[in-house]
């Protein structure tokens, strides 16, 4: 019985170490360069984003790049497009819709402040779908759900994106 531990813990071991070997790096965690590019996320200005949408969007990004405040002195500034569409697509004999598709598009670039260059562009979207019911408080509570996914959703790759490539950036 033993010898199979041992054989299972040498096997784990022996596992650890051919991972450690391969060059994969957390992007999140506790190395010196991962918070470097962490402190270079955090110095990305979130430039204001149109619309209601945009504002959604650009509190989530706040919430996710700069978690401890405004940066008093950015590197970065990031600019979103973002756009919405809606189509019905849940359509019944008698020609009621009873889904709708919502995607939600947002182009992203991202400057240096200092070089006044371009250093990234980049697109994220998301798609989800909601029920259209004989509620109309119902049909709209989806929709303002659905909503609010896309755009969690759309911060969430905006933001490994960046800092994925601001990783890449401070590790060469």
């Amino acid at each position: 019985m033993s010898w199979h531990r041992s054989r299972r813990a040498l096997a784990a071991l022996l596992l650890a170490a051919a991972a450690a070997g391969c060059g994969f790096q957390p992007l999140y965690g506790d190395r010196s360069s991962n918070a470097d590019a962490a402190a270079e996320l955090a110095a990305v200005k979130i430039n204001t984003i149109s619309d209601r949408n945009g504002q959604i969007l650009h509190n989530l990004l706040l919430d996710r790049i700069n978690s401890k405040g405004r940066p008093a002195a950015a590197l970065y500034a990031l600019d979103i497009q973002l756009t919405e569409q809606k189509a019905s697509v849940g359509i019944i004999k008698d020609s009621t819709a009873t889904l709708a598709q919502l995607s939600s598009t947002a182009n992203y670039t991202l400057y240096d402040l200092k070089k006044k260059v371009v250093l990234q562009q980049g697109r994220s979207r998301s798609f989800t779908s909601y029920n259209i019911v004989e509620s109309n408080f119902a049909t709209l509570a989806a929709e303002h759900d659905a909503r609010e996914r896309t755009l969690r959703e759309l911060a969430d790759d905006i933001t490994t994106k960046v800092a994925v490539f601001l990783s890449s950036r401070s590790g060469s």
